[in-house]
Parts: C-alpha cells; structure tokens; sequence
C-alpha cells in the first residue's frame, strides 16, 4: 500500500490536514476529525465536492 499524501494529525485544539509531500499543512485548523476531506483529497480530488466540503467544515465552526 503506498502512503497517503494528505493525513489528519491531532494538533493542540483540534485537528490539521498534513501534506506529506510539500512537507507542510494544508487548509484550516478543525476542531473535529475531517475525515471525509482527508479520504476525497487521496482520492478523486474533486474540485467541486472538496470545495463543498471544505465550506461544510467552516460552517461548523461558526
């Protein structure tokens, strides 16, 4: 199985999106797991539904 490219890693206050091939972090930081995010941006990475849900996810913070 080869290594996932983007990983969400528990971080003080919640959790970030870790980009393990540019070696930084990707997106906002969450109070809860992204894991639908995670899985579509190894996966097809659809602009359209990774836009979707990245405005899902700020909707929660709100």
């Amino acid at each position: 199985m080869s290594r996932r490219r983007y990983v969400a890693r528990g971080v003080p206050g919640g959790y970030r999106i870790r980009d393990n091939r540019g070696r930084r972090w990707w997106g906002d930081h969450d109070e809860l797991c992204p894991e639908d995010l995670v899985t579509e941006l190894n996966g097809r990475a659809d602009p359209q539904a990774l836009t979707a849900l990245l405005k899902r996810y700020r909707a929660l913070k709100r």
